[in-house]
């Protein structure tokens, strides 16, 4: 039964230099070049936060972990330590802005996927050619990249084609043109090593810097439930047959219950009761195992999750 007091809900750390609180991460950038990423338990759809959900912080930074270390030889990227299961302490990167999306199948929910875009007999999109006949959840010829422009000042992501990224000088050319490679070979690998756990890695998306030197190098987080779309494969021709959703993690568990209840981008969130926030925990730990083939131990050490983080950052602390 998961700990519902076992909680990360902010790491909102004095001790710490130059704080930025994002939606679901805590940074603090140190004067020597590093940044300090600390992975709540908070849930955010809906550009709003849900809920804390116990252990979610430790799931997605343990799962980028083992991404990250098994796909190193492909891509550099920005880990220097992991000095606590929430923590990540890391270079600071400039961060390009283009996000990276690569989809090897047609699906999707959103108005900007490809899914809703081809249903509405566009054919043309990304700057890519999709064949016509193609079904919900069908594989796509080959995975594709559906890049979008990375809105920082909080408004609103637009598809981009690869020529527009370098016309508009978001990226050279070289740039675009090693993140791209990067980002299908670190896709190839991450389908080939989820299929290997009877998984389907249907879509993901990446974010990409430039150190001090200007070398790429891949950040933020890899092939985690929050960053990429899974499938369960054994249950997927069945799905694909009858028209079906095939089998997944499904993280939107807590955005559907929501959306039954309110309107997210106007009304108060309901409060969510505790069964739910047990189930999304429980759903998060399922992930982590299923992806990475490993048990999930949770770290209850400490009087709280909180000051566990603190005592194992004290040696950043500032004087």
């Amino acid at each position: 039964m998961t700990d519902l007091s076992r909680i990360l809900s902010e790491a909102r750390i004095p001790e710490l230099p130059n704080p930025y609180f994002g939606k679901v991460r805590d940074c603090y950038d140190l004067p020597d070049g590093t940044r300090i990423l600390i992975s709540s338990d908070r849930i955010s759809a809906f550009d709003r936060i849900l809920a804390a959900i116990p252990f979610k912080g430790q799931v997605l930074t343990q799962t980028a972990r083992f991404w990250f270390d098994h796909t190193a030889d492909i891509c550099a990227n920005h880990v220097i330590a992991y000095p606590d299961p929430n923590v990540v302490i890391g270079k600071r990167l400039t961060i390009l802005p283009v996000e990276i999306v690569v989809r090897g199948y047609l699906a999707g929910t959103t108005g900007t996927s490809i899914l809703t875009l081809y249903k509405q007999g566009i054919r043309t999109m990304y700057g890519h050619t999709l064949p016509d006949g193609l079904r919900d959840n069908q594989a796509l010829p080959a995975p594709i990249i559906t890049p979008t422009s990375k809105a920082f000042d909080g408004g609103h992501d637009e598809p981009l084609t690869a020529e527009e990224i370098v016309a508009q000088g978001l990226l050279t050319q070289r740039q675009w043109d090693e993140v791209s490679a990067k980002a299908l070979a670190l896709f190839a690998r991450g389908q080939k090593m989820a299929a290997e756990r009877g998984l389907i890695l249907v879509d993901t998306k990446y974010e990409f810097g430039t150190d001090a030197a200007g070398n790429i190098l891949l950040a933020d987080e890899i092939h985690t439930p929050d960053s990429s779309r899974y499938w369960i494969a054994s249950g997927y021709d069945e799905a694909f047959r009858t028209g079906g959703r095939p089998p997944s993690f499904d993280k939107d568990v807590i955005r559907s219950w929501v959306v039954a209840r309110c309107d997210p981008y106007a009304d108060p969130i309901p409060e969510i009761p505790a069964d739910m926030i047990r189930h999304t925990a429980q759903v998060y730990i399922d992930a982590y195992e299923a992806i990475t083939g490993q048990t999930f131990v949770p770290d209850t050490s400490g009087a709280s999750p909180l000051e566990r983080v603190r005592a194992n950052l004290a040696p950043w602390f500032t004087a």
